[in-house]
């Protein structure tokens, strides 16, 4: 069941619960001193009652009301309101979802009145951003259960944001809503098994998601890419009994103006199981590798975002899919290839493929649609979560300017990137002695991620500005994270739509 979540200035639901805030110290926002005046002072009876709600940020206290169909109140706690900034109002919005679902409660009215956050949180964007909490942790993935468990979502369906910016707040929300259907998107996608999630199939969900919303698909099938030259990305797939596909995505929302300035491109992994080939990977946990194409995943969701709220841009996602499957038709580590850019490449790993599948489309697409700017994305290391563990990213950018517009974004939506280091020493390291380039460095997993970097800046033209995104640790949690379920994440898709909105609508 998909929640609803709606804005009015006046409670105009019957409800069977309701949400008021309480700050750090037991102080009473405007709506909870409300309340407790009707309610012949149930709240301030309750905190005297109950001495491990302070109103510290998260913190929730579910009170029994049962006047009518009011069956309960619950205290929010919000902490210092100097502190209320945009992202913890997110995760306030998750904790909310938990609290919800575990009293049973089924419509609800959040009162917001007289809520304030930090400077630099405007008051529209209060009520706004808990709802974006309460939507993003709302998800789950239950696709492939013969019965379907209510006690996913408990009985949750309505949820009303009472307050003065109503108006306000309601239009913040339709575009963050369309950007967490992005994120829906990217997180089905990672979730999806294996055996029905392949590149062919792949290709036509992106089709069917992104083609009535006004992208323009261009899919690449295996002949299309022989023709071009695609020697390394087709090498990955070629022993898998499923074909190989790249799909390019074309959002034209710029004005005619602005149409005349190059577009921004976002470049994805798409290896939707990865054995690691011939170099088989260990068998511990290769299920996970089903998410192998979350930086595919990333870039579909973020084109989905981009065009659900008709942003007013030139935008470009490209996304290699490929499987790497060990078989007698499967490159094998000794081969050498010749890229779609004439490089050849000495094999020495068949599980280093992530930066093959991105050569060629790095390159098809800069012939092709000549990008000022380029952001690739993959889940590409185990070295990059030696280096930054779960919590963090790894970015590698080749401008500052680009990087400081990555930065911003990224704490704008919580998202959390770490700059890591371009160094001709890791471009050397990635030049073979009898090819061109090899796809494995020689230290193996020490500065890994830095020398698979330095691998696909071989592919950049001068000139462009560009970042590649190892999103290896981020792409899926094994556990939950407030606004998060474990699982599929949709790491990125709210960075790449906001680097859009800040920088390239203006």
């Amino acid at each position: 069941m998909k929640l609803s979540i709606s804005f009015s200035k006046k409670d105009t639901q019957g409800h069977d619960t309701i949400v008021v805030g309480v700050y750090e110290g037991g102080r009473l926002s405007d709506s909870a001193k409300e309340l407790d005046k009707s309610a012949k002072g149930l709240i301030k009876s309750a905190l005297k009652g109950h001495k491990n709600f302070s109103g510290k940020q998260g913190q929730t206290l579910c009170l029994s009301a049962n006047k009518g169909d009011l069956v309960r109140v619950i205290l929010l706690g919000l902490g210092k309101a100097e502190n209320l900034d945009a992202i913890s109002l997110e995760t306030l919005g998750g904790k909310l979802f938990g609290a919800l679902k575990a009293c049973g409660a089924e419509k609800v009215s959040i009162h917001l009145d007289g809520v304030k956050g930090s400077k630099d949180v405007k008051a529209a964007d209060i009520g706004a951003r808990l709802a974006l909490g309460l939507r993003l942790k709302s998800y789950f993935f239950d696709k492939y259960k013969s019965k379907k468990d209510d006690k996913k979502d408990g009985k949750l369906s309505k949820v009303l944001v009472v307050g003065d910016e109503a108006t306000a707040s309601k239009k913040l929300f339709d575009t963050y809503s369309a950007v967490s259907e992005g994120v829906f998107l990217a997180r089905n996608l990672v979730n999806e098994p294996p055996n029905t999630l392949y590149p062919e199939s792949y290709a036509e969900i992106i089709k069917k998601e992104l083609k009535p919303l006004g992208v323009e698909i261009d899919i690449l099938d295996e002949k299309k890419m022989h023709k071009l030259g695609f020697g390394a990305l087709l090498a990955v797939g070629q022993g898998s009994i499923r074909e190989s596909r790249v799909v390019v995505m074309r959002w034209n929302g710029a004005s005619k103006a602005k149409s005349a300035k190059a577009p921004i491109a976002f470049v994805g992994k798409g290896v939707t199981f990865d054995t690691g080939g011939i170099s088989l990977k260990p068998g511990a946990e290769m299920d996970l590798m089903k998410m192998d194409m979350g930086g595919s995943a990333a870039v579909v969701g973020a084109m989905k975002a981009i065009a659900a709220r008709k942003a007013k841009a030139n935008v470009i996602g490209i996304v290699g899919l490929v499987e790497n499957m060990p078989s007698d038709r499967a490159y094998r580590p000794g081969d050498i290839i010749t890229s779609h850019s004439g490089k050849t490449i000495e094999v020495l790993n068949t599980d280093a493929e992530g930066r093959l599948v991105l050569a060629d489309i790095l390159t098809y697409l800069q012939d092709t649609y000549k990008p000022e700017t380029i952001i690739d994305l993959a889940t590409l290391t185990g070295a990059i979560m030696v280096a930054l563990g779960f919590e963090y990213c790894g970015a590698f950018a080749n401008d500052n300017d680009l990087w400081n517009k990555i930065e911003k974004s990224s704490k704008n939506t919580g998202e959390k990137f770490w700059r890591m280091p371009l160094d001709e020493a890791y471009r050397k390291e990635m030049e073979s002695e009898v090819a061109d380039l090899k796809n494995l460095g020689s230290l193996g997993r020490y500065g890994g991620a830095c020398s698979a970097a330095g691998f696909l800046e071989h592919f950049i033209k001068d000139g462009t500005k560009w970042a590649h995104i190892d999103i290896a640790g981020t792409a899926w949690w094994k556990s939950d994270k407030p606004t998060t379920p474990k699982g599929g994440t949709g790491f990125a898709v709210r960075t790449l739509n906001d680097i859009v909105a800040e920088n390239f609508e203006k």
